[in-house]
């Protein structure tokens, strides 16, 4: 009884998952024709790619280092709240 919300709770997030994943799925497999029904397309137009700027190294990993430290402080406020809470509730 005592982990019987959790398991309806990781029931529901794979139910909920497999219904998203179902229902996406057919939508990007149709293909539109050129009258816009679904059908055979014409093949798409050859397009050439300029690439200039993009984001420098020096910012991706600041970024990376910015959420490990957002993710880290996270998780420290959580166990805390945890180990709180079970102090005040008692066993």
């Amino acid at each position: 009884m005592k982990y019987l919300r959790r398991y309806a709770a990781i029931l529901a997030g794979l139910i909920a998952s497999l219904a998203v994943f179902g229902a996406t799925t057919p939508a990007f497999a149709m293909i539109p024709g050129s009258d816009g029904a679904a059908g055979p397309a014409t093949p798409p137009p050859v397009v050439t790619t300029v690439v200039v700027g993009g984001t420098p190294g020096w910012q991706i990993a600041l970024i990376a280092i910015g959420s490990a430290l957002l993710a880290a402080a996270a998780a420290v406020l959580a166990d805390r709240a945890r180990q709180r809470r079970l102090a005040v509730v008692p066993a």
